[in-house]
């Protein structure tokens, strides 16, 4: 198959980007998008490769989002190809990061050669807002990159990032927001001592339970159109020295929030903290805000893209907000409307990921659709 969305996408596969190492991709991104004649700016923040590329001076400005970086392998044995090594059988492109999400960048870059080929003075701008760092920490990444560009005032009116979003069929889901993720790191303290004289201490772990069971039961909203309920699950909980007769003195326990738009970060720790306090327990817990919830409701880019869906793939995509966090999060403080489309994300951050080859071209053509509906 001579498809120039499936070929970049091998070339990028090639290079073992693991974040937050680059390995080059941002150079070869750049490369096309400079024939074409974009403007490149490389930033990089701490040891975080960032790439900011723009075609055209005039609003509104579609911004294409992404990141270079992937997860680790897992072991190597048990891929049936070299990850690093963009392998194609059964109709399949198999590689670390074919789906999450180096198909997308080829997409973002080859709709974007075809589209000024048609349209060389286009009535708006593109932009290419790219990453190593959206996999690890997410410090030094995307964030950095909006910082920047709101500092000097430059605007973004649409983004799509091309996170993997379709389930079951290529193109049945268009992601219009994210949960937010709220984590909480409880120390409950009790009283170390024999577990022969339990008179003598106070157990933790037993002074905790009842608080617990009631954290698992609560109802912290009923979510909304777009958003299903807010969860609180425990991931991790760890106490005692080890040995056998002896009652801890404290009890560890880690857990995490993902909320939607119906609740406020504020809102839940405050919950958190008041059924605690119910059960007086002495206590300290750190919060960690990894990212807020984010929603885009209907608007041109919705129908922009529902549209290039259509047309392309004969269905009218779902919109949902379902999944882990994305650096849409970032992106949605400072533009109005974000969305995230992408291939079938079934083998993401698993063994042996992979990409329909016969997906590649479509994608490319849904992204230069949009294009054509809002910039053209």
């Amino acid at each position: 198959m001579n498809d120039p969305t499936l070929a970049l996408t091998q070339q990028l596969l090639r290079q073992a980007s693991v974040t937050p190492d680059d390995a080059n991709c941002q150079s070869m991104l750049a490369a096309r998008l400079s024939a074409i004649g974009f403007r490149i700016e490389h930033m990089r923040f701490e040891d975080v490769d960032n790439l900011w590329a723009r075609f055209g001076n005039n609003g509104p400005v579609l911004v294409f989002a992404g990141h270079t970086d992937v997860v680790p392998t897992g072991p190597l044995e048990r891929w049936h190809s070299d990850p690093f090594a963009p392998t194609i059988r059964d109709g399949h492109l198999f590689g670390r990061g074919s789906a999450d999400m180096k198909a997308s960048l080829a997409a973002f870059v080859t709709a974007s050669e075809q589209f000024l080929a048609k349209n060389p003075a286009p009535k708006g701008s593109i932009a290419f807002l790219i990453t190593s760092d959206e996999e690890g920490p997410a410090h030094h990444g995307t964030v950095k990159v909006i910082e920047a560009l709101k500092a000097r005032g430059e605007k973004i009116d649409y983004c799509i990032v091309g996170e993997p979003t379709s389930a079951e069929v290529f193109g049945d889901t268009i992601k219009n927001g994210r949960r937010g993720s709220l984590s909480g790191h409880l120390i409950v303290h009790g009283m170390q001592g024999h577990i022969a004289y339990p008179h003598l201490a106070k157990n933790p772990i037993h002074l905790l339970a009842p608080a617990l069971a009631e954290l698992a039961s609560t109802v912290w909203d009923t979510g909304n159109e777009y958003f299903p309920p807010t969860t609180w699950q425990v991931s991790n909980i760890h106490s005692g020295t080890g040995a056998t007769n002896i009652i801890p003195g404290t009890v560890d326990a880690m857990f995490n929030f993902r909320f939607s738009t119906a609740s406020t970060a504020d809102s839940l720790k405050a919950t958190v903290h008041a059924i605690l306090d119910k059960h007086q327990l002495e206590y300290e817990i750190d919060w960690a805000l990894s990212g807020e919830p984010f929603l885009t409701d209907h608007g041109l880019l919705i129908d922009a893209m529902r549209d290039a869906v259509s047309e392309v793939c004969g269905q009218t995509p779902m919109l949902n907000t379902v999944g882990g966090t994305s650096d849409g999060r970032f992106i949605a403080k400072y533009c109005p409307e974000v969305v995230e489309f992408g291939p079938i994300n079934k083998t993401i951050h698993k063994l042996n990921e992979c990409v329909a080859i016969e997906d590649l071209p479509k994608l490319s053509a849904i992204y230069e659709k949009a294009m054509e509906k809002l910039i053209a």
